[in-house]
């Protein structure tokens, strides 16, 4: 089932998550187009995590929607939880990259590209790793195909993460922190793919704390605070003058070249 292409690629209504008696979010909306991309910003704890993690149903959440495509991620029609086999193929159609790359460690670089083609897209082998070849040369990693992630670095090993995710042709890419485990010599050349990606009319949801890149890449930026979406537009509007109290507070503490 596919939505109407006027419609939101992606639309969170009334969302709501607790961690026992903490309450992480309430009750945010959230739209995302075909093509956009929509980077996220807030304090630790303000929710952004979170979020990402509900949309592709890591986590699963307790009240509200999350709609992919027309489709309800978490929830049959009869409101009945979606099981383990329904997931995984509407997981599938929401790619996520990692804060810490979550490689495995006895699979070559190739083969972790592969593993989601062959267990979850039933892939032929030699399909599979035309795809995995293609998307990590698409990356930079044409030398490291059958490099372990020991024998990576942080910003390879987080480049395999993106093309493992591309590669299973999601709807939407789902990008948390991922240059904050990082050295920030091996910032850029993670960023710089994402910003092909971009280019390319990749639809992203980005969990970062690089204003500049967030400026810069972003079509929408959103400031999550205390759990709820405080407020939301262009790079221009949340980044200039802001009368906001608490994101001109938080963008008081962050370092944002160029703005």
């Amino acid at each position: 089932m596919s939505g109407n292409s006027a419609a939101p690629l992606v639309q969170v209504r009334g969302l709501s998550k607790s961690f026992g008696t903490n309450q992480v979010l309430k009750g945010v909306d959230l739209d995302v187009r075909r093509g956009e991309v929509v980077a996220i910003i807030g304090s630790s704890g303000s929710g952004k995590t979170t979020l990402l993690r509900c949309i592709n149903l890591l986590e699963r959440y307790d009240s509200g929607s999350v709609q992919v495509d027309g489709v309800e991620v978490g929830y049959r029609a009869d409101k009945h939880p979606r099981g383990e086999h329904e997931l995984a193929r509407i997981r599938a159609g929401t790619g996520m990259v990692f804060q810490l790359f979550n490689l495995f460690p006895h699979l070559t670089a190739a083969e972790n590209v592969m593993l989601g083609l062959r267990k979850v897209r039933r892939m032929g082998k030699r399909q599979a790793r035309e795809l995995a070849e293609h998307w990590l040369s698409r990356v930079g990693l044409s030398e490291k195909f059958a490099s372990l992630p020991i024998e990576l670095s942080g910003g390879q090993q987080q480049r395999v993460g993106i093309a493992r995710a591309v590669a299973m042709n999601p709807k939407v890419l789902l990008l948390d922190e991922i240059t904050s485990a990082l050295d920030p010599e091996l910032v850029g050349e993670v960023l710089t793919v994402v910003h092909q990606l971009a280019r390319e009319g990749m639809t992203m949801i980005l969990v970062t704390h690089e204003m500049t890149f967030a400026r810069d890449v972003a079509a929408r930026v959103v400031f999550m605070d205390g759990g709820r979406v405080a407020v939301e537009g262009t790079p221009r509007e949340v980044f200039g003058t802001q009368t906001h109290e608490r994101l001109r507070s938080f963008l008081a503490r962050i370092e944002l070249k160029g703005v």
